[in-house]
């Protein structure tokens, strides 16, 4: 009687198991089911730091923590450099701090809450995912280093406190304002001017305002000194003038010059150079004088990796980033102008840039170091501004980025993170170079850190003989070929590392092939041309974009590398990315879907010739360039939607309807011509939200939507 128990309760219902699993299986083989380490939610807990910066004088730090979707001001000081939550928004709304400032004293902390800073347009405009009835406001807000309530300033963006750590100054609709940093007083616009007036920067002693006026065709720096006087233009001509720096002393003043728009058309097709040039000012005579010019080659173009030309006035000298050797560097020159001395000799490149609080130091962010693979990772240098003389304070085989100096010079501040550890701030030691890492306990305790895979560097050649890099995640274990999805980033000027990224929303593509490795894919992450950090050429290649889209060709040698690998079952190739990667999924399925099994486009640029065709073939003007038809006819065969006849792999698109970097209607439009088609197409749409998903549950929407999507598709 126990035995035919037994057999009813437990050995008929694991026999009838098995026969499904036999029979519902293709080809009658048994499925296997796919081991999970960990959950989409547990690999997207981690903390995300960003903002990081130090006040002018002592030890104190800043910075900003998206915790799911929670964000605060974090803040720490020296020697122990103990973290504590200085504000308590404690509700996933999709508002972003940004802006995050020390007052010199380090007795303040100034924000802005709000908007969706880094957009293409409307940045500065209130996003409201959570359908808020009565709209957030994109808002400054004050509070005291040392704990309280948060004050609010007033509206507006832009902000800069002044050197007696008494006074912020800000933009809103185009105009300089002022407010007390405690907020007891109202915000006061201080003058009008004509324009749209921008990029604030007290004089060191506190007296004047310096800025820039945007006047769309031209643009004058401006110096403010107080109501009873007039504003000050130096220099004023038929340029754009911008980036203005005072000089330590707030004696002079150095500002970046190019020629004003406008001038005879030209090419469309030909890559021509950009120019511009270095000039300071005597504040007191307002005359000017060029202290540098950049050479006239395509090299010697207006840089456009982060942070533009990097102006700095430091101790005695003025710093710049060029890329007139064929990488971003930094140089320095005498503060009367003369040969700039490149700083940082060698094949890498620079950026997060920022200059010690007494001037003598340069911090940055590098792609280079002792091994071979930095070049795919990023670490802290520190070179003196008057002498090449390089130090890379954090080598090994981690990342680190975004490096403050202390003002008391004490330490140096970054992110730092690995393979398997996810962003946190740091500080070294300068003397000691020992480190510490901080708010390691807002980890959560079920992040899967020993379960991520740890990527490696793989390189194959483009048809044309282009090295391409990318990372390959592949998880040990698992059936002799595995199906494979190929990442591709957007931007385009972006780079993907062998770990976690110092942008949020490649930090979350990471954390979604790590997710997708442990479900048994093989994940290439494609680091094509109109990348960063593999120098000029690659960056910028005279037929990529609406110029012939030759960066797709890197897309296409991933696959067709993929399909030569013994581990990978080249039936099994799909394919998915977001924003510029999006578009060129979009391409990889409309030109090759006998390669690209299926994939995921993720607010993508799909018609290139929208925006354009104004310019170049009904321009308000009487001249038309001499290659417009061609330019116009590129753009298009550049474009996914010129290859829909071609498109017959299933794919899903996803758009939020907020997007300020890639129109809603350029996915609209595809939409519609896919369904024509007749291609198996599936859709998802976020409701008021942007194309960062600013709120922490429609991202994870979209995660779960792309990796069930695949796995549905590609799995057996």
């Amino acid at each position: 009687m126990k035995f035919q128990n037994f057999c009813l309760r437990v050995v008929l219902p694991v026999l009838f198991v098995s026969y499904l699993m036999f029979v519902l299986s293709p080809a009658g083989k048994p499925l296997k089911a796919q081991r999970q380490d960990f959950t989409m939610k547990e690999v997207k807990s981690y903390p995300f730091p960003s903002s990081l910066t130090t006040a002018a004088t002592g030890t104190y730090i800043a910075w900003t923590l998206n915790e799911e979707g929670l964000r605060n001001v974090y803040v720490a000081k020296g020697p122990d450099y103990e973290p504590r939550r200085l504000t308590s928004y404690l509700k996933d709304d999709g508002q972003a701090l940004s802006s995050l400032s020390i007052s010199p004293d380090g007795q303040w902390c100034v924000y802005i809450r709000g908007g969706d800073f880094g957009s293409n347009w409307d940045d500065a405009l209130p996003v409201n995912p959570s359908f808020n009835p009565r709209p957030p406001k994109v808002q400054i807000w004050s509070v005291p280093f040392n704990g309280g309530t948060p004050v609010l300033l007033g509206e507006g963006e832009n902000l800069v406190i002044s050197p007696g750590s008494d006074e912020v100054a800000f933009v809103k609709s185009g105009q300089i304002w002022r407010v007390p940093i405690d907020g007891s007083e109202k915000a006061i616009k201080i003058f009008t001017a004509r324009g749209r007036n921008d990029s604030p920067q007290w004089s060191p002693d506190g007296t004047k305002l310096l800025f820039r006026s945007d006047r769309k065709d031209h643009s004058f720096i401006g110096i403010f000194r107080d109501i009873n006087s007039p504003v000050t233009w130096i220099d004023p001509s038929f340029n754009m003038d911008s980036s203005p720096r005072w000089s330590m002393d707030g004696e002079h003043l150095v500002f970046i010059r190019q020629p004003g728009r406008g001038g005879t058309i030209d090419s469309i097709m030909a890559p021509r150079h950009n120019p511009w040039k270095i000039m300071t000012a005597d504040v007191s005579t307002g005359k000017t004088r060029k202290v540098w010019e950049a050479p006239k080659t395509l090299r010697g173009s207006f840089p456009t990796t982060h942070g533009r030309t990097n102006l700095h006035w430091a101790a005695g000298r003025i710093i710049f980033l060029s890329y007139h050797d064929g990488w971003p560097h930094l140089y320095s020159l005498p503060e009367k102008g003369g040969e700039p001395l490149l700083l940082t000799p060698g094949s890498f490149m620079a950026e997060y840039i920022s200059l010690s609080h007494d001037g003598k130091w340069l911090v940055f962010t590098g792609n280079t170091g002792n091994d071979t693979l930095d070049i795919d990772r990023r670490h802290v240098v520190r070179v003196p501004v008057d002498k090449a003389d390089i130090e890379l304070l954090t080598p090994g085989d981690g990342l680190e980025w975004t490096p403050f100096i202390t003002g008391d010079g004490s330490a140096v501040v970054y992110i730092s993170a690995g393979t398997q550890r996810p962003p946190l701030p740091t500080v070294m030691d300068l003397k000691s170079h020992k480190i510490k890492i901080l708010a390691q306990d807002l980890v959560p305790r079920n992040f899967p850190a020993k379960h991520l895979v740890i990527p490696d560097q793989v390189i194959f050649n483009a048809p044309d003989g282009t090295p391409v890099h990318a990372t390959i995640f592949n998880k040990p274990g698992g059936p002799e070929q595995k199906p494979v999805v190929i990442y591709v980033h957007g931007g385009p000027p972006r780079q993907m590392l062998l770990g976690w990224h110092y942008s949020s929303y490649y930090s979350n593509a990471y954390a979604v092939n790590q997710y997708l490795a442990n479900q048994g894919f093989i994940i290439i992450s494609d680091n094509y041309r109109l990348g960063i950090g593999y120098g000029y050429e690659f960056h910028k290649p005279p037929d990529g974009g609406t110029r012939g889209a030759s960066e797709y060709q890197d897309i296409k040698a991933a696959g067709e590398w993929l399909t030569r690998q013994p581990f990978v079952d080249p039936e099994r190739i799909g394919i998915y990315g977001g924003s510029y990667g999006g578009y060129l999924t979009a391409l990889a399925l409309g030109r090759d879907s006998d390669l690209f099994a299926t994939g995921v486009d993720i607010h993508g640029v799909h018609d290139r010739t929208i925006n354009r065709t104004m310019n170049i073939i009904r321009p308000n003007q009487y001249e038309r360039a001499p290659d417009a038809e061609v330019a116009l006819e590129t753009a298009w065969r550049s474009s996914p939607v010129s290859s829909i006849d071609t498109w017959t792999s299933p794919v899903l698109i996803i758009h939020a309807d907020d997007d300020r970097n890639v129109a809603f209607s350029q996915s609209t439009d595809l939409v519609q011509r896919l369904l024509h088609k007749g291609v198996d197409i599936e859709t998802m749409v976020i409701v008021d939200d942007t194309h960062h998903f600013m709120k922490h549950t429609n991202q994870m929407k979209v995660n779960e939507a792309v990796v069930e999507y695949l796995i549905r598709k590609l799995m057996k």
